[in-house]
């Protein structure tokens, strides 16, 4: 049953399932509502009955409450996603932002002779440029999305130009020499900022999805699919996994260093247990308020912080009995396995229809069944990103060294779109509630592409650097030795320990100084704007404003925390 709330509301599906039938506020109108006040609700064909008197106030502002939270969960259920064109379109809007910022922190430094050294003003041009385009590219800007990246690709080029024509180094050089010398630079060895980038951008970008998919300027083509598809939130999710085994402790090890595999495990299963708690609180807190929840996600009791410690414990154990190098068998095996078992076994109808056909949620296995299976799923997706990692931190310091892994990314990636087209050819559709070997291809070639992109911005900011004698970009590359000469470059610090401490003012460092805070403070403060404002019913100035002041709490708060070297971290 579909009913319009009036005017520009939205459309909100009604639907009779497990949990019963509407309330009757929802079913009739307010002087139909204001009539009942006799204290003793009857409801009609429904599987609830009040027999007991109940002020009518408290009857009121119940059913007004269960009637907001079935709007709010139909709001975002039985969505389809959208193409995998438009999600690649919009992720190619971060690197261009950070080759943004770059660019007009150089261009500044080339202007006055000095770099910016102000943190209030860092702030406001970190907020402006890497998180505000974001914000207006889900919700009023989505329209146009394809000519966000085409216009700040442009504004990019300008500035190039611009900086490139008033460069104080190379001044009389030809071009083809300062691409010969470029090729030469040697970058720290230690420092791969994009692995950084990358996952400080997933940990942005679910904060920012994760409350502006409750408003209605949010495309619901964005949002979590409930069977089949690809939303912007699916890969968020898929994201977050791959992040996470970037830079686990198994990938970290320096080679070389004799480590137990055994103390390995054990730290690895010490690291997880805020993640449990973390389960536990939201799934209490969530229960308690009676918070909207869409149970095809994960099910009733399950949630992500569930999903990421199990993962977590699995793929270290994993790991002591498979080396790192070998990791992408180990992920092939799980996601082609899980497939099989999918289509040759029942499991596919149970976990979509329960195991009476009907959605049953009765049972542990039953009300959770999306959360427990889609582990296999998200365990291959972390092997997979255990395998990228360990190939990236291998020790390479010049920048051609560097091209060579993005040409071999670049490679891997076009093979795995071609299995992923004939995965969802001939196999089946992308899936994020099974996790299913569609999901797992699309996820690590997405991951990669958009790794890619980070890389190759870091290598423009690095060429734009050799330009300017004395230019610093915060998340970025410090040369080691420039080319052709025996002495430090004038645009490198004369000690890369003393300059990196006004370098790290930055967004960026500060919310990866504390990504697990900063990803619970995110769910903290959208539980409590969704329990404030109607937000189904919000205007879009409205809406704007919400969205923008949320996300610069969040990155303020984690700026404060930075700057006072704080670190929350209890394990």
């Amino acid at each position: 049953m579909v009913k319009m709330l009036g005017g520009n509301r939205v459309l909100i599906y009604l639907l009779d399932l497990n949990f019963g039938r509407l309330p009757p506020e929802v079913k009739t109108s307010r002087s139909e509502r204001e009539c009942e006040t006799n204290g003793r609700l009857q409801r009609q064909g429904g599987r609830t009955s009040f027999n007991k008197q109940i002020p009518f106030c408290t009857e009121k502002a119940h059913g007004r409450r269960m009637s907001q939270k079935l709007l709010k969960e139909a709001f975002i259920s039985n969505l389809n996603g959208t193409s995998l064109l438009e999600i690649s379109i919009g992720l190619t809007l971060a690197p261009l932002c950070i080759a943004c910022r770059g660019l007009l922190l150089i261009l500044y430094n080339l202007h006055n002779g000095r770099p910016l050294r102000s943190r209030k003003y860092h702030l406001l041009l970190d907020f402006t440029v890497l998180v505000a385009p974001f914000v207006l590219g889900c919700t009023i800007l989505s329209p146009i999305l394809p000519l966000l990246p085409i216009t700040i690709g442009a504004f990019c080029a300008g500035l190039f130009y611009k900086i490139y024509n008033r460069r104080n180094h190379y001044i009389r050089t030809p071009p083809k020499q300062i691409i010969h010398d470029f090729l030469k630079t040697s970058l720290e060895p230690d420092y791969i900022p994009s692995i950084t980038v990358f996952r400080v951008y997933v940990n942005v970008l679910t904060a920012i999805n994760i409350l502006a998919v409750d408003f209605p300027q949010y495309p619901r083509r964005y949002a979590k699919t409930e069977t089949y598809g690809t939303g912007a939130m699916d890969f968020g999710v898929g994201a977050f996994i791959f992040g996470n085994a970037l830079v686990c402790p198994e990938v970290r090890q320096k080679t070389g260093v004799v480590q137990s595999k055994f103390s390995c495990l054990t730290r690895q299963l010490l690291s997880v247990w805020p993640l449990v708690f973390l389960g536990l609180g939201r799934l209490i807190s969530v229960k308690a308020v009676e918070y909207h929840e869409h149970f095809s996600e994960y099910g009733v009791h399950w949630n992500f912080f569930f999903t990421l410690a199990i993962v977590r414990m699995t793929a270290s154990l994993l790991l002591t009995l498979f080396p790192t190098n070998k990791s992408w068998i180990v992920a092939v095996i799980l996601a082609v396995f899980y497939q099989l078992i999918l289509d040759t076994t029942h499991l596919k109808m149970f976990v979509l229809y329960g195991s009476d056909g009907k959605d049953t949620r009765v049972g542990f296995l039953n009300a959770n069944r999306e959360g427990v299976f889609s582990l296999y799923g998200y365990l291959a997706i972390y092997m997979a990103s255990v395998q990228v990692g360990s190939y990236v931190l291998k020790k390479r310091t010049l920048v051609k060294d560097w091209i060579e892994v993005i040409c071999f990314f670049l490679l891997t990636v076009f093979i795995l779109f071609i299995f992923l087209h004939m995965s969802q050819v001939y196999v089946e559709p992308v899936s994020r509630r099974m996790a299913n070997l569609s999901f797992c291809i699309w996820i690590a070639a997405q991951c990669l592409t958009f790794f890619i992109c980070f890389l190759v911005t870091d290598l423009i900011l690095v060429f734009t650097k050799l330009l300017v004698n004395g230019s610093r970009v915060p998340c970025c590359w410090n040369f080691t030795q420039p080319p052709n000469t025996n002495t430090k470059h004038d645009s490198e610090p004369t000690s890369i320990k003393r300059e990196r401490k006004w370098l790290s003012i930055c967004i960026i460092n500060a919310i990866d100084k504390n990504q697990l805070v900063f990803f619970l403070l995110a769910n903290v403060m959208t539980g409590i704007v969704n329990m404030m404002i109607d937000t189904i019913h919000s205007s879009t100035s409205f809406t704007l404003f919400v969205l923008h002041l949320y996300m610069f709490t969040n990155c303020l708060i984690m700026y404060i925390l930075h700057a006072k070297n704080i670190l929350l971290k209890c394990w």
